[in-house]
Parts: C-alpha cells; structure tokens; sequence
C-alpha cells in the first residue's frame, strides 16, 4: 500500500514522495538535484547537492498541496531554484509548446485566424520573458544585495509584490479559445498542444505561489535583519552628543513621553500617535518638541535607536522602511 503523505519531512525516502506526486520530478530538476539517488532519504539527497533541506521542503509540499510547515527559507538556495524554473519556461517550455502550436495549426487549413493564435502565443511568451527577466535582473539582485548586507533603497518589495502575478491567465484564455470557437477536428497534435499549455498553465500557477508565499516573506525577513544591523551599527557609532543623549536614563522621561517615543519608532505619524494614545495631534506635537529638546535628538531614527537602547521597543516592532 502507497505511503499517504500529509506533509513531506528530511526522512521520507525522495522516490517514495515522488512516487506520490510526479511534479516533485520538476522540483527537484530546479534545485539541481540528479537522479540515481536510490533509496536516500530527502534530507540525505539535499545534503549531497549542497541544497537547503527546508527550503526544499517547503517548496516541494506548497507545490503539491501538503501542509507546509514553518522553516526558515534559505534564500540563495530559494533563488537558484527560481532561476532555474525561468529558464525552464524561456528556453524550454514555451519554445517546445511554440512549435507544437505550428505543428497542429499545418495540419489544417492555414487561415487569418491561424495566424492570430500564434500571434496571441508569440505576444503572450514575449511578457512571460519581459516578467521573468525582470525578476532576475532587479529581484534578485536585491536579493543578492540583501544577502550582503545591502539594502537598495530604489527597489520596493511592496510595489512589487502587489503587481505580481501568476501569468497564467493568458493561457486560460487561449485554451478556452481553441476548445470553444476554432473547430478542428481528428487533430491529435492539436490536443496535445492544448494538454501541455493546461499543464503550463499550472505550473505557473505554482510558481507565482513560491515566489508570493514563501520568496517574499523571507525576502521581508532578510530586510528586517539587515535594517536591524543598521541600526546597531548606527548606534554604536552615534555623534557624542547623541551619544549622550541616548545615555539619558529613561527616568527623565514621563510615561507619555515614553509612548510618543515608541509611536515615533514604530513609525506613526503625529494623527496616528493621537489616535492611538486618544490626545490630540497639538499634544503630540508639544510632546516631540519636548522630547528632542530634552534629549537632543529630533529624527525618528535617532528616537529609534534611543528606544531600542533603552528598551522602550523590541526590534520586532519596528517599521523599517
């Protein structure tokens, strides 16, 4: 009897979690993972490809629907697979599925409409590579950047996040075009034109996934960790007279000043500390002048560090931008 997998772990033998779901096979081609692995288990297998054991496995149980569980994500080896999976599609996929749309449509009649389906194909694989080759050039060179302790002010993960998309709606609508409207029939090549863009299209969809729920949060994460280092970095090296100032012990403050002051870090505006403490923006403002006049320091990220120094703050609750 077959194994029943509710999630994928570092000690399920890799053939037998393939053997339960054939798309691990492009899973584990994009982390560069050769066959003639016999009976070794998946953390084994990872280990002797130099491939991180959980990033593997989250990516392996979102793509087949198992339950993913939490895991730090490596992502020099998430990004790797991600590449691959784009060049898979650029230079493979697409230009495979390409050809066999030509060869279906010169086994029938050669109309205006023909044409227009291959244009619709060619126009579509152009923005899939313009969409992907985005992502390599800008994203992951953030990444890469993050990876070494840089952060590029100039990308936005957010921007990018909420514009990103699967790039499978196009493929939808072009099998629904085929199956509905252009009559053919007895046009084997044709229907195996229309299986391998179906299973494009869910590999796409799965792609999209990876990148939005597992990419995106451990790029968040790496962010967080480096505008952290910043900020220590920062605070070790701050001007003797803010020096000073951050030495100040937290007795000089009253306790309202204490919460205007860990608003600021969190990065409130004056209307939301109002809201939040039930004052009135006036007040805050009298509070800020007050507070820098006191401590001379009059940034947020000066009151930042101040807070976290003096343990006002946990970093985790800071909204680094």
């Amino acid at each position: 009897m077959a194994t029943v997998f509710t999630t994928y772990t570092p000690g399920d033998r890799l053939r037998d979690i393939i053997d339960d779901n054939s798309l691990l096979l492009l899973v584990i081609s994009r982390f560069s993972i050769p066959f003639g692995f016999g009976d070794s288990t998946v953390a084994e297998v990872c280990r002797e490809n130099g491939v991180d054991c959980a990033t593997f496995l989250a990516v392996a149980n979102l793509v087949c629907g198992k339950t993913v569980p939490d895991a730090h994500i490596s992502l020099s080896s998430l990004t790797g697979y991600l590449k691959k999976a784009h060049t898979y599609f650029l230079d493979f996929n697409l230009p495979q599925i390409r050809k066999k749309l030509i060869e279906a449509v010169n086994t029938a009649d050669v109309t205006d409409v023909t044409f227009l389906i291959i244009k619709y194909f060619d126009d579509y694989a152009i923005e899939v590579r313009r969409h992907m080759e985005y992502e390599n050039e800008v994203l992951f060179a953030y990444i890469k950047k993050l990876l070494e302790g840089e952060i590029d002010e100039s990308f936005d993960l957010d921007s990018y996040s909420s514009t990103h998309t699967d790039m499978a709606d196009k493929l939808n609508e072009l099998k629904e075009i085929i199956i509905g409207h252009y009559r053919r029939s007895g046009n084997d090549i044709l229907n195996s034109f229309l299986y391998d863009i179906i299973n494009c299209q869910g590999d796409l969809i799965s792609h999209c996934m990876v990148e939005n729920r597992l990419l995106v949060p451990a790029v968040r994460e790496m962010e967080q960790n480096v505008r952290v280092r910043h900020l220590e970095s920062a605070a070790e090296a701050l001007p003797p007279a803010e020096a000073r100032a951050a030495a100040v012990t937290d007795e000089n403050l009253s306790d309202r000043e204490k919460e205007v002051i860990v608003c600021v870090a969190k990065g409130m505006s004056n209307k939301e500390i109002a809201d939040a403490l039930c004052i009135s923006v006036n007040t805050v403002t009298t509070h800020r002048r007050n507070i820098a006049h006191r401590l001379q320091i009059h940034s947020q990220s000066g009151l930042t560090i101040f807070a976290i120094i003096h343990r006002l703050i946990d970093i985790k609750d800071i909204r680094l931008r």
